[in-house]
């Protein structure tokens, strides 16, 4: 199981909330009633319109141009190579390579003019998946136990899920630039045991399993509860160490990891070959499109929050040579296929309304093509997805210019999208966490969109 980069960092424990309902420790969790009874009360703050969210996070920064917000009437150094095609939305046409996509448009939002001013992946990717605007503009920004929490783990802290599957699940790689692993992927100054499980298997591998929740050979249930007896009463000689944060931190990651290790719904979701090959080719037979329909297991499963990195290691859209035939023969056709598969397999098992889907990247990519035919860094402008959970298919929120350079009408931040995110999931987004200083903050910085709800 990952650990995070917060080893090192000793500040104020937090213990999970799941873990003292699940337990049943609020005498020996040292939390007073009154303590508890706050942590309640960050919990849900309004009727939520989505149970869980699949985030769809395309590493790199995704095209807006040649994929949801072309510009055909433009000069062909900003219009590109690509033709649109007509969708089930009148007021909508896509690229032609999304043709999938293209007959589910009234199953999707887009908001075509979030923008912001972070221009380095890792800062970018940072912005994008924590809507916090990070203080640290370069391009070697590397992860950290201060960093702002990704959405799964504020999750996790204020309304965890069920007892036998994690919160939050993450998958099939995680991020970084170079040698610069990608800031808000993590729990950061809530501490590690917020962390989302990674599942860093390929699910397009035949012989795909998860070492974190398989148990060894030879080893059952039975014997690894005794072991884990144990070393409970190991642990009540450990008493010089309880005050060591990391600790207790690394308590609580053993039992997350022990209730996985014996939970039937966390086996029953990474069966991925009980599904039909037809379900399985829909997706897509890449590792994007397996991670994708493994993504619905887990949310089908009680999982609250799964991420799916389309990343470097997969590929990835960091597109700043050749962009028109990376997108053709790879990017394009398996968004299509995964997304739209998606879409249809959580509507037909009456999942699409309580699953918010959300697709987004670092930023989006230059108005002109390069001398390369490609596409640079451009986070003045970018294309949201956003499907399920409430948020209304078929609509279109914010016009870019007629380059798609900026944004000319409803201007957005990577704020007010993860802000609609803790809406959707029925937390306010002004709800306060503290940070490992103790200085207050709220989950979001932005306004949940207008129109995007009904």
């Amino acid at each position: 199981m990952h650990a995070s980069f917060a080893e090192s960092w000793a500040g104020p424990p937090r213990l999970s909330r799941r873990s003292l309902v699940c337990a049943g420790a609020l005498a020996g969790s040292g939390l007073s009633l009154a303590g508890l009874l706050r942590a309640e009360a960050s919990g849900l703050s309004r009727s939520p319109t989505a149970k869980s969210c699949i985030l769809l996070f395309q590493f790199g920064g995704p095209s807006h141009l040649d994929t949801f917000d072309p510009k055909p009437e433009a000069p062909a150094e900003i219009r590109g190579e690509f033709a649109v095609i007509a969708t089930r939305n009148p007021d909508l046409r896509i690229c032609e390579h999304l043709p999938r996509l293209a007959e589910r448009a009234d199953r999707f939002a887009l908001v075509r003019t979030v923008h912001h001013d972070r221009s380095s992946h890792n800062p970018g990717a940072y912005y994008s998946l924590t809507g916090r605007r990070p203080l640290n503009p370069s391009v070697t920004a590397n992860a950290s136990a201060t960093d702002f929490p990704c959405p799964g783990a504020i999750l996790d802290y204020l309304h965890p899920g069920r007892c036998d599957v994690p919160t939050a699940v993450s998958l099939p790689t995680m991020i970084a630039d170079g040698p610069f692993r990608t800031p808000g992927e993590f729990a950061g100054f809530l501490g590690k045991q917020y962390d989302p499980l990674f599942i860093l298997a390929d699910p397009n591998a035949p012989n795909f399993a998860v070492e974190q929740v398989t148990l060894p050979d030879g080893v059952t249930v039975e014997r690894l509860r005794q072991r884990r007896a144990i070393v409970a009463q190991l642990g009540q000689f450990r008493r010089l160490q309880e005050g060591l944060a990391a600790v207790r931190g690394m308590d609580a990651y053993q039992q997350r990891a022990f209730d996985l290790l014996t939970s039937t719904a966390m086996q029953q979701a990474l069966r991925l070959g009980d599904e039909p090959d037809s379900l399985r080719d829909r997706y897509g037979r890449t590792s994007y499109g397996q991670s994708v329909l493994l993504a619905r297991r887990l949310v089908e499963q009680g999982v609250r929050f799964v991420t799916v990195y389309y990343s470097a290691g997969i590929g990835g859209w960091d597109t700043h040579e050749d962009n028109f035939r990376k997108l053709r023969e790879s990017r394009l056709p398996t968004t299509d296929a995964a997304l739209s598969a998606l879409l249809d397999d959580l509507a037909e098992r009456g999942l699409l309304g309580e699953t918010l889907v959300l697709w987004t990247g670092d930023f989006g990519r230059t108005p002109k093509v390069n001398g390369k035919a490609g596409r640079d860094h451009w986070p003045a402008c970018q294309t949201v997805l956003l499907a399920g959970g409430g948020a209304c298919g078929g609509r279109l929120i914010g016009t870019s210019d007629r380059y798609g350079a900026y944004p000319l009408s409803e201007p957005h931040r990577p704020d007010d999208v993860m802000a609609s995110v803790f809406w959707a999931l029925g937390l306010d987004p002004k709800t306060i966490i503290h940070d490992q200083l103790g200085r207050p903050m709220p989950i979001a910085d932005g306004e949940p969109i207008q129109g995007l709800f009904a």
